[in-house]
């Protein structure tokens, strides 16, 4: 039986191209997006890759906590364990960093989760999209273009980039500093520009319920599919009257950190979908369990990210192909981040990001990219 050796920790920022407003910085200086990249090797010298994303700006996880989490409560305790047995590894870190309302730390541990996937499908021989997938996997997701602008000159330029870049869908940011006239005039806008898109507005939890309630069949009448995150996700009640308002679906995403939290939701009737993210909901193994309850529940299933660098990326690539995601992806990672610690890039051409080939995730990590993409945290 193979047992985890050893889990070394590689703090790194890619640089961030152009304007995305959770990686804004100081004048002058180059916007970067922080992540700690995991690697577990066993006792037979074989490595899983993984990657943690934490972003102080959405979430309470920030890469020093990120670190000093992985570093000193979770990585010694998985030392020995069976890197095969993913559900206990979990069970591991979960009492290593207990939560409160919900999971502990959810995008720390997902890295942690990403690297047993990798090494798991390494010793087994299969490729990580297939161990997920329950019959035929897609052999590709279709991206989204995220348009975060706070122009709408500089909107419609976004969209003209993205299309001449092969892209046909669009999820737009909307919500404060923006205001609700505006938001509803970038969505016409994008809408006139891209006639055939599908048309995703995502508030990031900024709207009151009173905002919410009146913009909702004004985003419906703009050609909007959906609205995401309207409210903080601790809003029941605010959710339940946008859902019944039935003026669009309602997803959720920040709420959603671990498939407890979905069935409860479900259970209040505060939503329509989500929007999953396997690094928010703690990698891989618990994300494919919230999908299936939206599935048994008839519900929407979409997908984003914390705009995933390579491993993670790659990592959900795997995830959302395995469980036959059928509507474009909000994987932003390719359109903003500048830097790669991968031998090879991601095989994506135009909106279309496959799932790379080979045992576990498919992919090569370059150890000098690490080191020249280095983070010196202060702790």
């Amino acid at each position: 039986m193979a047992r985890i050796a050893s889990i070394e920790l590689f703090p790194v920022a890619y640089p961030v191209r152009g304007y995305f407003k959770f990686f804004e910085t100081k004048a002058g200086e180059t916007p970067t997006r922080p992540s700690i990249v995991v690697k577990i090797t066993d006792d037979a010298g074989r490595v899983g890759w993984g990657e943690s994303v934490p972003a102080h700006t959405w979430s309470y996880e920030n890469v020093e906590s990120c670190y000093a989490t992985l570093k000193h409560y979770i990585a010694p305790k998985l030392i020995g364990h069976d890197p095969l047995d993913i559900e206990g590894a979990h069970a591991v870190m979960n009492k290593a960093v207990p939560g409160a309302f919900s999971v502990g730390m959810p995008i720390t541990k997902a890295g942690v989760d990403i690297a047993l996937h990798d090494l798991a499908g390494k010793i087994a021989g299969k490729r990580v999209v297939e161990m997920l997938a329950s019959g035929p996997a897609a052999p590709a997701v279709t991206l989204s273009w995220t348009v975060n602008a706070p122009s709408l000159k500089e909107a419609e330029a976004s969209v003209v980039e993205g299309r001449q870049r092969g892209y046909r869908n669009f999820n737009l940011k909307v919500g404060p500093p923006q205001t609700p006239e505006y938001d509803i005039e970038l969505c016409r806008r994008v809408r006139q520009l891209a006639p055939d898109c599908f048309l995703w507005p995502d508030a990031n939890c900024g709207y009151d319920l009173e905002t919410a309630t009146q913009l909702l069949p004004k985003f419906a009448d703009a050609g909007c599919a959906v609205l995401e995150s309207p409210l903080p996700p601790n809003f029941i009640s605010g959710y339940q009257s946008l859902r019944r308002q039935r003026a669009l679906p309602i997803l959720m995403d920040e709420g959603i950190c671990s498939p407890r939290d979905l069935e409860e939701f479900i259970r209040l009737e505060m939503l329509d979908g989500v929007a999953m993210k396997h690094a928010r909901t703690g990698g891989l193994l618990p994300s494919q369990r919230c999908i299936q309850l939206l599935r048994d529940h008839g519900l929407i299933f979409m997908a984003s990210g914390l705009t995933d660098p390579d491993i993670s990326l790659a990592a959900a690539l795997a995830l959302f192909a395995a469980m036959g995601l059928d509507r474009p992806a909000a994987l932003n990672g390719p359109q903003y981040l500048a830097a790669s610690v991968l031998k090879r890039g991601l095989p994506i051409q135009a909106d279309q990001a496959r799932v790379p080939d080979g045992p576990g995730l498919g992919i090569e990590v370059d150890e000098a990219q690490l080191s020249a993409l280095k983070l010196r945290l202060t702790l």
